[in-house]
């Protein structure tokens, strides 16, 4: 067996042809959906980046005991459940976060790794004295806010050193790719898992692509937009919508670059494809920039799956409800491989040839924010009452934030607890902590107390822009939330901060 697994970041469906976007074509992904199996239901689990990618990796969902995170020592790895089977996987991605310390042990759990350098923040080049006043002069005022802070300058540093086309990570990426495919074609039990940090923000696409989406805006660049409500003007807003097409465009390219080699040579009759992303992004839908901050709103939540395999029917279209967590099954379950206990996603080998129910509810979300569940047609988000102060505890062995170590102040306060069910007989730290402003706003024009039953259709309401009063399906809809948060084993605090 053979698989290439694709992951791109921040991939909205709503953009690609093969999900009735209409403003960008995407002539590559609606040529694979005529191939492969295309799953309509399929969303996220854990927001956003790494707990996305923690919950690939372990087939469960993480979000309801800890925020952004490395794998911890109790964590099984499908990367590294394949290597014991004898399945060689290799990683190719631009993703700085697998090198950060909230990261930083993803990557180790493959075979082997190639880490392409220099998109957004990462630390790539060193430049002791930047021309700040020339970046200043360059770049929009939203994008350094005065001064060029939070790891921006990296961006500004780094986009100094990517001038030709054959320089940007995302196509370095696929460089490697197709070199792998060369090198191992005739080799096999192997996974390669091909990831790239496009079309994530900032949207820096080669200048023959940006030309092709036209904004009328006449200013410094703009194409990284901060997470919150828009208040740009609509010429700003369309230029950081133009230049995220032009981005996805490459994207679409690359793939289509890959897709020629699975035609050149025949791969579709003995490698499986998986093409997916983490979560999608907000480009102003909803009156909100990006993923993080605001309800997890369709634009976020439900993204797209596209899933070729040659010894399973993958014509047509899925209507099962999935998740980012069936995927670990899903390899392991292609490489022969048995999944463990602890694992709480599902195989989609049964869906791909019978489309067949493997849940009947799915709940998603970000550490300290709103617990949100759909059943496909309904969605619902459910709110702590108070954000600030609610109850709120990180449960941890590697104490590491995104980019940093937990503070004195934080360890001070912990306490070590008797392990959950999933972490091998692990005693874990019980930490203190903070909500901040992650993922706490309500939808607009209701009150956080309203926010605790709203409820969307979405085959009348698809934006999601008129909440409805329906007990009944909220009544459902919670029981089958309990259901899965029991079944992960969700501390007490978790079910009294949403008054369940």
């Amino acid at each position: 067996m053979r698989m290439v697994f694709v992951l791109f970041d921040s991939l909205n469906r709503h953009a690609l042809g093969a999900y009735g976007g209409t403003a960008i074509p995407t002539p590559n992904f609606d040529r694979l959906s005529r191939r492969a199996a295309v799953f309509d239901t399929h969303y996220a689990g854990s927001l956003p980046c790494m707990p996305a990618r923690r919950d690939l990796h372990t087939g469960r969902l993480n979000f309801l005991h800890r925020g952004w995170s490395p794998l911890e020592p109790y964590d099984t790895s499908y990367a590294a459940l394949l290597q014991k089977a004898g399945v060689y996987s290799h990683l190719i991605s631009d993703h700085f976060h697998y090198f950060e310390d909230g990261g930083a042990t993803y990557h180790q759990r493959y075979s082997s790794w190639d880490y392409i350098r220099g998109q957004e923040k990462d630390k790539w080049k060193a430049l002791v004295e930047p021309p700040i006043d020339r970046f200043k002069a360059m770049y929009h005022p939203m994008q350094h806010q005065a001064e060029p802070t939070d790891g921006r300058l990296n961006y500004m540093i780094n986009r100094e050193y990517i001038k030709e086309e054959a320089d940007f990570p995302s196509v370095k990426c696929f460089d490697a790719a197709l070199e792998f495919l060369e090198t191992n074609g005739s080799a096999d039990n192997w996974l390669l898992h091909l990831e790239t940090f496009d079309p994530h923000e900032p949207f820096h696409a080669p200048e023959r692509l940006r030309k092709r989406f036209p904004s009328g805006y006449d200013g410094p660049i703009l194409d990284w937009p901060r997470y919150k409500r828009t208040t740009e003007s609509t010429a700003e807003i369309a230029e950081i919508r133009a230049n995220y097409a032009a981005l996805l465009t490459l994207c679409d390219e690359q793939l289509g670059r890959l897709l020629d080699v699975f035609d050149e040579q025949d791969l579709w009759k003995d490698t499986a494809l998986i093409v997916t992303t983490d979560h999608g992004f907000l480009l102003g839908e909803h009156e909100w920039w990006a993923k993080n901050v605001m309800p997890f709103y369709e634009e976020i939540s439900h993204i797209p799956l596209f899933f070729w395999h040659p010894e399973h029917r993958c014509d047509g279209r899925r209507k099962a409800l999935t998740q980012t967590i069936d995927l670990m099954p899903t390899i392991l379950d292609c490489f022969g491989v048995q999944a463990p206990a602890t694992v709480t996603g599902r195989s989609l080998l049964p869906v791909l040839d019978n489309d067949s129910t493997i849940r009947d509810v799915a709940i998603f979300g970000m550490f300290g924010g709103a617990t949100n569940v759909t059943d496909g047609r309904y969605v619902y988000f459910r709110y702590p009452t108070d954000m600030v102060g609610q109850e709120l505890y990180e449960y941890v062995l590697i104490p590491l934030h995104m980019k940093s170590f937990f503070s004195t102040e934080e360890l001070s306060a912990a306490e070590l607890v008797d392990p959950f069910d999933f972490t091998q007989g692990m005693p874990l730290l019980k930490v203190p902590a903070y909500a901040g402003n992650k993922a706490k706003e309500p939808p607009q024009g209701l009150s956080f107390k309203d926010s605790q039953t709203v409820l969307y259709d979405l085959l009348t309401d698809p934006t999601q822009v008129s909440p409805i009063d329906d007990g009944e399906v909220v009544g459902r809809l919670t029981a089958g939330m309990m259901e899965i948060m029991r079944l992960h084993d969700a501390p007490d605090e978790a079910f009294r901060r949403l008054e369940l």
